[in-house]
């Protein structure tokens, strides 16, 4: 089962500085593309959880392991890796070996490649969106949430009288997310906006909506997604067919950079 944490531990794991088959359907991401704009009210500065996962942009979607590694204080796995650590590692390795000989281009494209593979610290945060007074949840990598979440902690003993606004702008490293207290309701928000507003008052976020939330991969899922992403299973002596193949290859299909 996913391992992720929630709340005040969620909190102060993003506070902290670091060097360095499927889940359920209780609830999903809402849509959070570049261009998104949400008017949200924060109902506390608790509402998130902590989860890790692996995904390659446009190739294989974000998921986390049915059956996680564990993870150093750093976030580095180095305990019952899945095939993904696995692939993370030999890369990793085949990087170390480049810097030893001193080859920066083959070193910086094992580099490259080792990211794709690498498990991923993100986080969740509950909102309530104004539009149709109904929570959402939002995913973030960790620098999005310890921006978000900034803002929120400043204005953590207003939140009962102020709104937000939530938006994406930008795209790839220009990606850009903010939270924009909206201290005017009576201005920044329509007529239904401010009603839906107002019905949260005294309520709280429900946290069971994170529960199955984040998609699980068993281990042979995860085999298939390292496929689908282009990876050949033989360099860490795995196959589609459950049998182990042998780790050293033939010349012509070793790695090359």
């Amino acid at each position: 089962m996913t391992k992720y944490t929630s709340g005040a531990d969620a909190l102060n794991a993003l506070n902290a500085t670091n060097e360095g088959g499927g889940g359920g359907n209780s609830a999903e991401f809402a849509s959070f593309k570049t261009g998104t704009v949400y008017k949200v009210r924060v109902m506390s500065a608790f509402d998130l959880i902590r989860f890790f996962s692996y995904g390659i942009y446009k190739k294989v979607n974000s998921f986390s392991a049915a059956n996680p590694s564990t993870l150093n204080k750093n976030g580095f796995p180095e305990s019952n890796l899945t095939s993904w650590d696995r692939a993370w590692k030999y890369y990793q390795e085949q990087k170390k070996e480049a810097a030893d000989r001193g080859d920066a281009k083959a070193e910086e494209a094992a580099k490259e490649e080792a990211s794709k593979y690498r498990v991923k610290e993100r986080y969740a945060l509950g909102f309530i969106n104004l539009e149709t007074g109904k929570p959402i949840i939002i995913d973030f990598t960790s620098l999005q949430a310890r921006g978000v979440h900034a803002v929120i902690k400043k204005q953590e003993k207003k939140l009962h009288r102020i709104a937000f606004e939530l938006e994406k702008t930008g795209s790839g490293p220009n990606t850009v997310v903010s939270l924009t207290p909206l201290i005017d309701l009576d201005e920044d928000l329509t007529e239904a906006e401010r009603k839906h507003f107002a019905d949260q008052d005294g309520k709280e976020f429900d946290m069971a909506l994170f529960d199955g939330l984040i998609y699980e991969a068993d281990e042979k899922e995860m085999l298939e997604n390292l496929v689908a992403a282009g990876f050949n299973l033989a360099l860490i002596g795995e196959s589609l067919d459950g049998g182990a193949v042998e780790e050293e290859l033939p010349a012509e299909e070793k790695f090359e950079f």
